[in-house]
């Protein structure tokens, strides 16, 4: 049992809003405010642990599950997954033995009972999410609810939609000299207000490779608003349908024109929108990572400082920047 769900104040018998999920979700915020300076990290991702794992499904290619999400399915007695967000594939290769829940529909105040009584029933439970269940995934709220009712829970990774959009796109999302950083964001919605709608701001700043979630239905108003806010209508515009699925489709285009391109496609939804020149990977730079920038100015260019470093960035950060983009991860 975690340190959280231990306590006395989280046990649901000496607390009669206790089947309220937002008062677990408070009450569990609340706490892990007070104890963040003294939690201790026991775990690193990937590690064997008690509870009810939330397991990344990835983007929808079953090979890209995770070795660990794989171990996971296979062990599960229930496995409570994202409905058609989860390719039905992966759900007939490593859950075919397992009893299957479909989440889609079901509110905490169902999701939360059923998965308690399977894990106190002494089942292995098993929360699937589309993608990473911490990119846009509503994990956490349950984790607290189970966490509130004496149940732990833990996070497992999954590959997110933008780094299987990049891998379609064959272009990485930082490219040195074009895009040093990155944006997941969303556009205004049922939980954004307009003013909490950061697209434009990131596009505009130029370097930086903006993907969007949730996003496909919102592609017009997204597009009409940034040329709005003067954003330059030749900026590259990818959409990537179903990434890594066997329908994926890839419309690629411009803010000028790409919602033109995703109408006449039809697509509403299960797209992800990344914008910047990263898209067509054109213009960048030659990095520092696997150049010789140990004898730049050099006059003998040679000797021992001339070995190959992996300290270097390659989105254009020198040698004393200790950063390594392959180890990068998101959602």
């Amino acid at each position: 049992m975690s340190d959280d769900a231990s306590d006395p104040g989280t046990d649901p018998t000496s607390n009669s809003d206790a089947n309220d999920p937002q008062t677990a979700i408070d009450s569990q915020s609340d706490r892990r405010r007070e104890q963040l300076d003294d939690r201790v990290f026991e775990h690193s991702a990937g590690d064997e642990q008690e509870g009810i794992p939330f397991v990344g499904a990835g983007p929808g290619n079953p090979r890209l599950l995770t070795v660990a999400g794989k171990e996971l399915l296979e062990e599960a007695d229930l496995v409570v997954h994202a409905g058609s967000l989860v390719n039905s594939e992966l759900l007939d290769e490593y859950c075919s033995h397992a009893d299957l829940v479909n989440s889609v529909g079901k509110d905490l105040e169902e999701l939360i009972p059923l998965m308690r009584d399977a894990y106190e029933e002494g089942r292995n439970v098993v929360r699937l999410h589309s993608g990473d269940p911490a990119i846009y995934g509503a994990a956490l709220e349950q984790m607290d609810a189970l966490e509130h009712e004496g149940v732990p829970t833990y996070f497992v990774p999954g590959v997110t939609s933008a780094f299987a959009a990049s891998a379609t796109l064959r272009t990485q999302l930082t490219l040195n000299e074009v895009s040093n950083h990155v944006a997941f964001t969303r556009p205004q919605g049922k939980t954004l207000e307009p003013e909490e709608d950061h697209i434009s701001e990131f596009v505009e700043m130029g370097d930086v490779t903006t993907c969007i979630y949730l996003g496909t239905h919102a592609v017009r108003d997204t597009m009409d608003r940034l040329l709005e806010d003067g954003a330059d209508p030749e900026t590259p515009v990818a959409v990537i349908y179903h990434a890594s699925w066997p329908d994926e489709d890839v419309l690629v285009g411009s803010i000028a024109d790409i919602a033109e391109k995703v109408e006449e496609a039809g697509y509403r939804a299960s797209a992800l929108v990344v914008i910047g020149d990263a898209v067509t990977g054109a213009g960048y730079e030659r990095s520092y990572l696997y150049g010789d920038w140990a004898n730049r100015g050099s006059s003998s260019g040679s000797g021992a400082d001339s070995s190959e470093s992996e300290s270097g960035s390659g989105s254009g950060s020198g040698p004393d920047e200790s950063t390594d983009d392959s180890e990068a991860s998101s959602d």
